[in-house]
C-alpha cells in the first residue's frame, strides 16, 4: 500500500495516459477472480439462494436508511 501511495505521489503531476484503462483492467481481473472463488465454493453455491434473500434485505435497508436519512438533512440543512 506504502509502495502505491509513493507511486501516486511521484506521479501525481504526469499520470500515464494508459492509467485509467490500467486499473479497470485491474479491477476486472479481481472481479473475475473472485467470481471463479466463489463458484468454485460448494457451500456458497449451494446456500446462494439464503445469502441472495440476506444481501437483497441489506441491501434495501442500505437503500431506505440513505434515503432516510438524505432527506432528514436536506430538510434540517435547507429549511
Amino acid at each position: 500500500m506504502f509502495f502505491g501511495v509513493s507511486v501516486g505521489l511521484l506521479l501525481r503531476n504526469n499520470p500515464p495516459k494508459l492509467l485509467p484503462k490500467f486499473i479497470n483492467l485491474v479491477i476486472y481481473a479481481l472481479l473475475l477472480i473472485l467470481g471463479i472463488s466463489v463458484g468454485a465454493n460448494e457451500m456458497i453455491v449451494n446456500n446462494l439462494h439464503t445469502l441472495g434473500v440476506q444481501a437483497l434485505i441489506i441491501t434495501l435497508g442500505a437503500l431506505v436508511g440513505s434515503i432516510l436519512l438524505s432527506w432528514l438533512l436536506f430538510r434540517y440543512l435547507f429549511k
